[in-house]
């Protein structure tokens, strides 16, 4: 079978070769139909995150369709379209007892420290292989997992109806941040220097910077300027909430954080089951449409160019392994 391969930093190949999975006793097998790229993916590729070997299969934002089931699987079936979420913790840690699944130190983390989905077909645990209601838009079930870390950063920030919000930062992860404040009944601000992403978080139904400060701030970019900036830019008593990441330390004020009673929160992923299950249920039947941040679409055959392209892509990128439409 093809797969994404990543031979070397920066050297990515198509291999026409690749070994087929080995399907578990709990585990569904699953033809690959499209996978989203994201800043983890490209972290890999630049070799700023190890992954165990090389050659190494890219991307964990993945979807398609169950093509055999396990042994031991009896709550999936053949012909499933499902979307995977790639994060599997041990369920025995102090973390997964208490049900904060995202901090598990054992956490297997498909495309950084298990094989990736950009590949014809994948196995994967069944808890993991989520079914989606019939009728939903490719480019909406590829967003499923980058949507799930934006309604946990909403979630974490105590976002309310008509409650005001600064997003900083507006790609990809920005965007899905917009539109999960936005159905979270949110007025919306945000900022971004590049002016192609924040035309496009403004058609989401996002507003420009006022200027002022702001109860909600929601840092995406992971620069560092940009976390600076949020702390300067809370009202009291402020929450922010910080999505981006970045080794470089920052310089803030505790006096500022003190005198304003900020809190600053981490957010990590999102926690099994309920990250997925709270996108989907707020997708199922709403107007969301998180395939609206998508811009460019790209082959498997094409997934060099969409791992170099990606970067200047005022939206998310994406790989399609099905025919485009005529």
């Amino acid at each position: 079978m093809r797969a994404v391969t990543l031979r070397a930093p920066g050297r990515i190949e198509v291999d026409e070769n690749w070994p087929e999975p080995l399907l578990r006793p709990s585990e569904v097998l699953v033809d690959v139909r499209g996978v989203g790229l994201c800043g983890s993916d490209a972290s890999v590729v630049a070799g700023h995150r190890a992954v165990p070997e090389l050659p190494w299969v890219l991307g964990h934002e993945a979807y398609g369709v169950i093509s055999r089931v396990g042994s031991a699987v009896a709550d999936r079936h053949e012909g499933q379209t499902v979307v995977i979420e790639p994060n599997y913790p041990c369920f025995a840690c102090d973390a997964c007892s208490a049900g904060a699944t995202s901090g598990c130190p054992n956490r297997r983390i498909v495309g950084i420290s298990e094989p990736g989905m950009l590949a014809e077909r994948v196995a994967v645990p069944a808890g993991f292989a989520w079914p989606v209601p019939s009728g939903w838009a490719a480019e909406d079930i590829v967003c499923v997992e980058p949507l799930s870390v934006a309604f946990n950063a909403v979630g974490l920030a105590g976002i309310r109806p008509g409650g005001r919000c600064l997003v900083l930062g507006a790609g990809s992860q920005g965007q899905f941040v917009c539109l999960a404040a936005r159905q979270a009944g949110a007025d919306v601000h945000v900022i971004d220097p590049h002016p192609g992403r924040l035309a496009l978080a403004l058609d989401l139904g996002a507003r420009p910077d006022d200027g002022g400060d702001h109860p909600v701030i929601i840092e995406t970019s992971g620069a560092v300027s940009a976390f600076e900036q949020a702390v300067d830019r809370a009202s009291h008593g402020g929450i922010i909430v910080v999505v981006g990441q970045s080794r470089t330390p920052a310089t803030v004020s505790t006096f500022r954080i003190v005198q304003r009673r900020l809190t600053i929160r981490g957010c990590l992923i999102y926690d099994h089951p309920q990250g997925f299950a709270r996108t989907i249920a707020a997708m199922t039947g709403s107007g969301l449409r998180p395939g609206r941040v998508l811009r460019a679409r790209y082959g498997l055959e094409d997934a060099s160019r969409a791992f170099a392209e990606s970067a200047g892509n005022p939206g998310k990128t994406w790989i399609s392994l099905e025919e485009k439409p005529a």
